[in-house]
């Protein structure tokens, strides 16, 4: 089946076009940023890259390039809103196949994508017959997370940054945000990033451990040293030694296993209990809470000096609310997930579920769309899941008066603001947020005599 890798950062588009080719047996993988193109490019092999020039980070031009690197025989098609032609010529002469116009309807690529294609084998075969092609070193494979899941967002790209800023360092990191925002996957991809990434990642829940046998499980106990200890066990310290030890809801810890934990990384040794021989533990430490922990500390119920010792670095992983734009995102990958658990093949959303996901709230952020998405796969019997199969909170969601929408507000020049402060006066970004397209917002722009 022929490869192709499609990327774009209208996340309506993407999602319809990738929809639209792979009803017609192709293998498709969307990304939404030029980042995330370059790391698929280099490690898995596409027969076609059809690519947005204009994109978040980097330029479609970029990944053009690097495609044809990688491997001269994989076909380029690039496509943008701007329909310039400077930017043609530059497409053509690095080597794409072919340049459109957006918009355009599905059908109209399809004949691009298959002249693409047997032009590509041609050239394969005399690639080919002109050169032996030198066996290429054996990298080894990059440890990455696939569960964490890059958003587009003004909020997510933050998020990304201070990931990429403090993964490779030592520090101690705390992870902030709502119940079900996904800390645990920020946490593994810190870990996956970071000189420890080839050592355990041992994640644990300290609401989940009883207090009679806490410290046990945090630091091991030798057989004997308490009834019911009938063989050895390994804490959670020694177990992440060399690598990283998550601590979910750290604020549920008790004041006395606050104290030990303090011990522990302030010394960097443990004792199991019942043993009289202390075990030097080489970890970093990553912790999370979805309370407000210097508010405990003030009231004292969390140890200050712990907190600060934990705090090295803290991280804010932001709502589903707040990233409204990486919705469909997340939504297609919960998809992915469903259908491969499910064993079912459902392709995407229907215009009116997708417009019910986006009026509902979310209040249960990732965890709860995860579950929601699973359940309408499941209940699915067509190529797209309907609006009848959505919970009825979701598919009867009336669009909030917090969303930016259509122009129906008389402080629409603030609205305007808001959306490009939210959007670092990126105005792709904040005519997305105002549900509009970018003519509209110049038009605004102009009546209200908005400069940037």
């Amino acid at each position: 089946m022929t490869k192709i890798l499609l990327v774009e950062d209208d996340v309506a588009f993407g999602t319809m076009l990738k929809t639209f080719l792979v009803k017609r047996n192709y293998n498709v993988e969307l990304v939404f940023s030029a980042s995330e193109a370059l790391k698929k490019i280099s490690s898995l092999k596409f027969d076609m890259v059809i690519t947005d020039v204009r994109l978040p980070d980097q330029s479609g031009l970029d990944i053009l390039k690097e495609a044809k690197s990688v491997n001269f025989s994989t076909q380029v098609i690039v496509m943008t809103s701007y329909a310039e032609i400077s930017m043609a010529v530059k497409a053509m002469k690095f080597g794409a196949f072919d340049y459109v116009s957006k918009p355009f309807r599905p059908e109209s690529i399809l004949q691009t994508i298959e002249n693409a294609l047997s032009t590509s084998a041609v050239q394969q075969e005399e690639a080919l017959e002109d050169h032996v092609e030198q066996p290429k070193s054996e990298k080894p494979a990059a440890v990455s997370d696939s569960s964490f899941i890059k958003g587009v967002s003004e909020a997510s790209r933050k998020l990304n940054d201070y990931i990429e800023l403090v993964a490779p360092t030592n520090m101690s990191v705390l992870i902030m945000g709502e119940s079900g925002t996904g800390k645990e996957q920020v946490a593994k991809s810190i870990h996956s990033q970071s000189k420890r990434r080839g050592a355990p990642f041992i994640a644990v829940d300290c609401g989940a451990i009883p207090k009679e046998i806490a410290s046990s499980e945090f630091f091991g106990h030798i057989k004997g040293s308490f009834t019911g200890a009938i063989n050895d066990k390994t804490g959670h310290f020694q177990a992440a030694n060399g690598g990283t030890l998550f601590l979910d809801e750290i604020g549920n810890l008790s004041y006395e296993l606050q104290v030990q934990l303090l011990r522990a990384l302030q010394e960097r040794r443990i004792k199991p209990v019942g043993s009289n021989k202390e075990i030097e533990v080489d970890i970093r430490v990553v912790t999370a809470t979805n309370e407000d922990l210097a508010q405990a500390v003030k009231e004292g119920d969390f140890r200050e000096d712990l907190y600060h010792r934990l705090n090295e670095f803290s991280v804010k992983v932001p709502s589903l609310k707040e990233r409204s734009e990486d919705l469909m995102i997340f939504a297609d990958h919960f998809l992915n997930e469903a259908n491969a658990e499910l064993e079912k093949s459902v392709v995407g959303f229907t215009p009116k579920a997708i417009e019910a996901f986006k009026n509902y709230s979310w209040p249960g952020n990732l965890r709860e769309l995860k579950n929601m998405v699973k359940r309408a796969v499941l209940l699915t019997q067509e190529d797209l899941i309907p609006l009848k199969v959505l919970p009825h909170e979701i598919s009867t969601a009336e669009k909030s008066e917090d969303n930016y929408g259509l122009f129906k507000n008389k402080n629409e020049e603030q609205l305007i603001l808001d959306a490009l402060e939210k959007s670092g006066g990126n105005k792709s970004r904040a005519a997305r947020l105002l549900s509009i397209d970018r003519k509209t917002l110049y038009n605004k722009l102009k009546q209200y005599g908005i400069k940037l």
